[in-house]
């Protein structure tokens, strides 16, 4: 009897490996192994589920988690006489996180254009609102432009490069996603009204309700492991916006900027900041769709998409159910993407 001949990775799976830089391919081979390792269980199938959730979400942060602690390190140990003023410590740092994350190919150069683009979006609204006391940067230095220090920007491209990543991590797709040009449309729109609300009407929850009429029909979907959930993506951008608002808490803590209601003490910042991350949201969701265009869930075997519910719906066994199910694609990589 002869060995029938392995059967080759299909393509895609292969080009989902290419994505991963060489360290993601040693962290991925690593999980790969221990959860092998595991008890074949529910019970534990669920925590290798919840643990690679956990693990992607943190890779997807790194340049957010590694801002807030040069912030929190900077407030509790950086010397009030140094020669280089903590502003422009931090400034440099930022520049020298960003450096390596392209060196070490934690994101691409593709990823890096929208990371960019949310520097500019993110100064010119700094520049703004400072001028006219919404907030306050303490300190002085030389890097800074009108009074804002330049790390203020890599604070925004923070939260542009977890987008970018998270896209990439969870294979996101999107189901009943709106035209992008009516959704470019709200995002100049949300962003126009953050300066012309100092003069006019702020337009702010009747954007929120366009936000709600516009994405409210659309479903996320992503991979963790070897699951695939869905969510409705307004709810995703309500998690995402509360994770930024805590961020916020810690780095207005680390003395990084201030609230007028801060400037005698610290206190946690108004929830109402909520309202102004979640409109944030629909932003960097435009900004980051311009590298990754939203595609639709793909068709995967044995499953029936839904149009409503939080997983997808077995699709009845045939006769030869058997022989397609032994012919299944692997699971995908916990760190791969279908895209290049």
């Amino acid at each position: 009897m002869t060995t029938p001949p392995e059967r080759a990775a299909p393509p895609a799976a292969k080009t989902a490996e290419r994505a991963l830089t060489s360290l993601e391919l040693r962290i991925d081979g690593l999980a790969h192994r221990l959860i092998e390792r595991l008890p074949r269980s529910r019970a534990w199938t669920v925590l290798a589920e919840l643990l690679v959730f956990v693990l992607k979400q943190a890779w997807a942060c790194v340049f957010g988690a590694a801002m807030l602690a040069l912030l929190l390190a900077s407030r509790l140990w950086y010397p009030d006489d140094a020669a280089l003023s903590r502003n422009d410590a931090l400034t440099i740092a930022a520049v020298i996180v960003q450096l390596l994350m392209v060196v070490l190919r934690l994101e691409t150069l593709r990823e890096l254009r929208v990371i960019v683009l949310f520097h500019v979006v993110g100064t010119g609204m700094e520049l703004f609102k400072t001028s006219v006391g919404s907030w306050v940067y303490q300190g002085d230095g030389v890097l800074q432009l009108g009074g804002v220090p330049l790390y203020s920007g890599f604070m925004y491209a923070a939260v542009g490069s977890y987008m970018v990543r998270v896209f990439r991590l969870f294979d996101l797709r999107f189901d009943r996603y709106p035209r992008r040009w009516l959704t470019a449309i709200l995002a100049a729109l949300i962003y126009l009204n953050f300066f012309t609300h100092h003069y006019v009407w702020d337009f702010r929850w009747v954007l929120v309700a366009a936000v709600v009429l516009l994405f409210g029909r659309c479903w996320m979907s992503f991979r963790i492991l070897r699951l695939r959930l869905r969510m409705p993506v307004v709810a995703a951008f309500l998690l995402v916006a509360a994770f930024i608002w805590l961020a916020e808490n810690i780095a207005t803590w680390s003395n990084a900027w201030a609230y007028p209601d801060q400037m005698d003490g610290w206190q946690p910042v108004g929830i109402a900041k909520l309202g102004s991350w979640f409109l944030l949201m629909i932003i960097s969701v435009v900004l980051v769709t311009w590298v990754y265009p939203p595609q639709p869930p793909e068709a995967e075997p044995g499953v029936t998409p839904r149009r409503r519910g939080w997983l997808p719906r077995p699709r009845p066994r045939s006769a030869d159910g058997a022989s397609r199910a032994a012919g299944r694609t692997p699971p995908r990589p916990f760190g791969t993407s279908r895209r290049p």
